[in-house]
């Protein structure tokens, strides 16, 4: 099994949206704003080739889909497909993707499904011989979008993807295309239904894997999300999101499983630890992974 991240289009967003309740003089220790209060995202994929003999993108990040004048207003920086780019640095094309997960249907996670902008022509798929994952309480929910959200999801999106006849929905946590090699936990502190992958290591002495990466999506997008008390302006509930983070960075800790990291500029790959005071903390990190073994 081979692991690479796949960088995407960036993006620069408020950062008092990106943190929060947190106050700026907080934030502003981590990551410095530019004169419109905006900080650098990076909108990061994981491809796995091996898994369960299939080669597997977790996610494709915003894409290049929205038209000009969204482009500016939602903070995105190249007009290039740049995850297309970044596959065929890593020797792939779309075409030669398997299965697409998706943790959930915000355009910022799935934008790179479609082909980049051209005026005057609908929305076109790609990746044609893929299978979409994705779990059935997040498709209700991009289906029929709350008011606070609806702005989050591409409307043209789920029309396209059950025309494609390659949907499916991730059930009891398991999906058979990719086998026991994956699990699926759930969180909805973000958004109804946000699927967390797991690829797992090798099982320990209580039968539990050990080592392995979780694809975090949402849940902690980079590195000062770790702090547990840190959530996002747009997250649906901050509160539940809290007591999911609580839980999922204990049982990661413990297990020493690495966590993949969506939206973090410099850092794909982060192992936890403690500081003296009991709080998480990243304490081992890797920027990229080119054609890495599983840790």
């Amino acid at each position: 099994m081979k692991l690479w991240s796949i960088e995407g289009n960036t993006q620069k967003l408020d950062g008092g949206a990106m943190f929060g309740n947190a106050p700026r003089a907080l934030w502003t220790r981590w990551m410095q704003p530019d004169d419109l209060n905006r900080i650098p995202l990076a909108c990061r994929a994981l491809l796995v080739q091996g898994l369960n003999g299939r080669t597997v993108l977790f996610e494709t990040g915003v894409g290049a889909f929205f038209e000009p004048k969204y482009r500016d207003r939602y903070g995105v920086v190249e007009e290039r497909h740049v995850l297309l780019d970044s596959l065929r640095a890593a020797g792939f094309t779309h075409e030669d993707i398997d299965v697409v997960v998706l943790s959930h249907l915000h355009f910022d996670h799935v934008g790179g499904l479609l082909r980049e902008y051209r005026e005057g022509e609908p929305h076109e798929l790609l990746f044609p011989n893929a299978v979409f994952l994705t779990s059935r309480p997040h498709w209700e929910r991009a289906c029929n979008p709350h008011a606070r959200d609806r702005a989050s999801f591409i409307p043209e999106l789920p029309g396209l993807l059950e025309a494609s006849g390659r949907l499916q929905f991730v059930e009891d946590g398991r999906a058979d295309v990719l086998g026991d090699a994956v699990s699926f936990s759930y969180s909805n502190g973000h958004t109804p239904g946000m699927m967390l992958a797991e690829i797992h290591g090798q099982p320990g002495d209580d039968g539990r894997p050990r080592g392995g990466i979780a694809f975090c999506a949402d849940l902690v997008p980079g590195r000062p999300w770790v702090h547990l008390p840190i959530t996002m302006g747009y997250d649906r509930s901050p509160e539940l999101l809290i007591d999911e983070k609580t839980a999922f960075l204990a049982d990661a800790l413990e297990r020493g499983v690495s966590l993949f990291l969506t939206h973090d500029p410099d850092v794909a790959v982060v192992q936890l630890g403690r500081d003296e005071r009991g709080r998480y903390i990243p304490a081992a990190e890797t920027p990229a992974l080119k054609a890495s073994a599983l840790p």
